[in-house]
This record gives C-alpha cells, structure tokens and sequence, in this order.
C-alpha cells in the first residue's frame, strides 16, 4: 500500500465525544478518509476508500453493528 502524508490532515472528533478519552477521530482526505485514535495521534491510522467509509456510515444509522 501506498504511504499517505497525514501530517496536514486536518482531524475532527465527533461532537458527541465525551471527553472520557475513548474517541476516535476523522480526517477527510483527497481520495479517502483516514481514521485514528485519540489518545493515540502520532499512531496509526486507518484509511478507507470513500465507497467503503460511506457504507460504514450507513451501516452505523441503520444500527447493523449492534450485537444481538
């Protein structure tokens, strides 16, 4: 895989975070979106295509996550 230069991304914590330290963040990149701990932000992060990362986001509304 391709390395991505995140050191200009710009990051966005959800505004429902509460503030305990076990959020996530978002930044929207070029061609994808990148997702990376908090806690953690000179860590890995995780890239998706837009495609995959607007399923996940659908998929997330419409509660297919939840264990049953």
């Amino acid at each position: 895989m391709t390395s991505v230069d995140l050191s200009r991304a710009q990051w966005k914590k959800s505004t429902r975070s509460s503030g305990n330290g076990q959020c996530v963040e978002v930044a929207d990149l070029a061609d994808a979106v990148a997702l990376r701990d908090s806690k953690d932000p000179t860590g890995p992060a995780l890239l998706f295509c837009r495609e995959d990362w607007t399923s996940f986001l659908a998929g997330t509304k419409q509660d297919q996550f939840t264990r049953r």
